[in-house]
């Protein structure tokens, strides 16, 4: 009798554990990404198997802060241990003072990095892989040489074409135009910037380039800029802002010369930032794809690398949808484009 009743002990332990570990499976697969904010003062120090170090181009700027979100929220979903950390200026040197410092930490796994320069930080990166440290790269590539795959938000040739199609549209096709791009170091600024010049020479002969001014990043610097080009150029008819500090501060500062809806602003930015620019015409179209999704698709594919799966063109990827591949690039998405009319539908 007591055998049978410890076997019968046995058995109903056995199924509350198996639906116990059930449940937690569920709960670590089926992940769905939602807008809300989480708690990014929280980093999470639980016992995970792995450390994935996440270094942005700077810091305290809202289109990294929305990429942090991202990917604090994948390290709570997928039960990795993500620590976000990067640069208060754009600087290359900064970015490889902070990878130095992981490498003599010996406790990450995975360095995910948005370079602020191609080249300048690809010994640190090298070194880094020696230390058995996987690396790859998003939002901004170095040189092959000093990663394994790079994880881009959209395809360059069809974002930089598409940003001087909505400037164009929004000109009548004629006029002189400026544009205002981040750091010159940048590996994908560069990029976009050549293809917007491609598609300026290709489909819009009446339209004259006058200026092209760096801005770093730096959101009064782009502010400044943006006054100067304004006085400078009394016949403007357009400013494209090639990194999200531009178009808002184009946007404000056409706000305040009075000539809302007779100086286009287009560009890449988040549509919080934009919305009450749309709504009075300070601005016109704004493009982007959801930082928060590139934040959780770079740690989602750092910890499918460390398990030796590497990405694959059309991979679902949880909480992201499908990606497509290039090569050794991984293309998210499309790009957004935001409007007076559809910006109230968007969220960060």
């Amino acid at each position: 009798m007591k055998r049978g009743l410890s076997m019968l002990c046995s058995i109903i332990m056995l199924l509350i554990v198996s639906a116990c570990v059930k449940g937690a499976e569920e709960d670590l697969y089926k992940v769905v990404y939602k807008s809300e904010e989480v708690d990014i003062e929280v980093e999470d120090k639980q016992n995970t198997e792995y450390s994935i170090a996440i270094i942005p181009k700077l810091i305290n700027i809202p289109y990294f802060n929305a990429v942090e979100e991202g990917a604090l929220k994948a390290g709570k979903d997928l039960g990795v241990h993500v620590i976000y950390k990067g640069p208060r200026t754009a600087e290359p040197s900064q970015q490889i003072q902070i990878i130095n410092e992981f490498i003599e930490g010996g406790e990450v796994d995975v360095i995910a990095v948005s370079a602020n320069d191609p080249e300048k930080l690809v010994p640190v990166l090298k070194k880094a892989k020696q230390h058995n440290i996987r690396v790859i790269t998003w939002d901004a590539d170095t040189m092959p040489e000093g990663r394994e795959f790079f994880i881009n938000m959209v395809h360059p040739e069809t974002l930089g074409r598409h940003l001087m199609d909505t400037l164009a549209w929004n000109t009548g096709e004629e006029g002189e135009f400026a544009i205002m791009t981040g750091a010159n170091s940048a590996a994908n600024l560069n990029e976009w910037l050549k293809w917007i010049k491609v598609q300026h020479k290709e489909y819009y002969p009446s339209m004259s380039l006058v200026e092209v001014a760096a801005t770093d990043d730096d959101p009064h610097k782009a502010y400044t800029i943006a006054k100067r080009l304004i006085a400078d150029y009394p016949n403007l008819k357009g400013i494209i802002g090639n990194s999200s500090v531009g178009p808002p501060a184009a946007a404000q500062a056409v706000q305040e010369a009075g000539k809302n809806g007779e100086i286009a602003v287009v560009g890449l930015s988040p549509p919080n930032d934009m919305n009450e620019y749309l709504k009075n015409d300070a601005a016109q179209v704004v493009t982007l794809w959801s930082p928060k999704k590139l934040g959780y698709l770079t740690v989602a594919l750092s910890r499918n690398i460390l398990s030796n799966y590497l990405p694959y063109d059309n991979q679902d990827i949880p909480g992201v949808g499908k990606i497509r591949m290039m090569n050794d690039m991984v293309i998210m998405g499309e790009p957004i484009d935001f409007v007076k009319e559809n910006v109230d539908q968007y969220d960060f």
